[in-house]
């Protein structure tokens, strides 16, 4: 996988060789939070080429990072972490844990892409805590500099989230009016919901039984609980 080795005997510059390959470790964030598919890794990633990530996924592949498994019968692809990257969690969890002690807040949250922090949101919200029934949720985002700033999130019971960038043409059962920086601070620990919506900073209107049980069906980053977060 490098293209140029250090020439140490350092284990860790070895390691540095197969995991310093731009995108290489957002790919394995990407796994390891539940994509497979090439495109539900690329629309995670939204900075990287199609072919520079086909160009990872088989130099991660001959590392023996992941396997490739194809379903001969649908010809779907699924890139499947190996027991070998699966050793690095404890790694990303500590760097991950790192930068949010001491990487300052303005800097973490600089990102202002609604739909990088909505395709991450969608695995984070907890359907069973929602009304047993068909809820749409719509977020409108002030900074977002991605091409939409609103999204209507639609729930089942028993079923994934799914999320459009056009109106689905349901009556909407939540508006939550904010900022892509507020969210994902909230998402990330380093700014409290209670405070964020007492302040005004996220706005909600819509079903009761929603707007009052948001902590509850609004699943937080595994970085959220970090001791000596450093807050915005």
């Amino acid at each position: 996988m490098p293209r140029k080795p250090y020439g140490l005997f350092c284990p860790v510059s070895k390691a540095c060789e197969v995991l310093e390959p731009r995108w290489t470790i957002q790919i394995l964030g990407e796994l390891w939070g539940g994509s497979t598919r090439f495109n539900e890794i690329r629309r995670g990633l939204p900075g990287i080429s199609p072919a520079l990530l086909s160009r990872r996924l088989k130099e991660m592949q001959d590392a023996g990072l992941l396997e490739r498994v194809e379903d001969t019968a649908t010809g779907n692809i699924d890139y499947i972490r190996t027991d070998k990257a699966t050793e690095l969690d404890p790694i990303l969890m500590a760097l991950g844990k790192w930068a949010q002690r001491h990487i300052q807040a303005e800097i973490a949250l600089a990102d202002r892409d609604a739909d990088t922090l909505m395709w991450t949101l969608r695995t984070n919200i907890r359907v069973d805590e929602l009304p047993a029934e068909r809820n749409v949720l719509r977020f409108n985002f002030a900074d977002a500099t991605s091409p939409a700033s609103t999204y209507w999130v639609i729930t089942n019971p028993d079923q994934p989230p799914e999320i459009c960038v056009s109106d689905p043409g349901f009556d909407v059962d939540l508006f939550v009016e904010t900022e892509v920086t507020v969210m994902s601070g909230v998402y990330l620990g380093r700014r409290r919901l209670s405070r964020e919506i007492e302040e005004g900073r996220i706005f909600l209107s819509g079903d009761a039984r929603i707007v009052k049980t948001m902590d509850r069906w609004l699943k937080l980053s595994v970085y959220a609980q970090t001791e000596g977060i450093a807050l915005a």
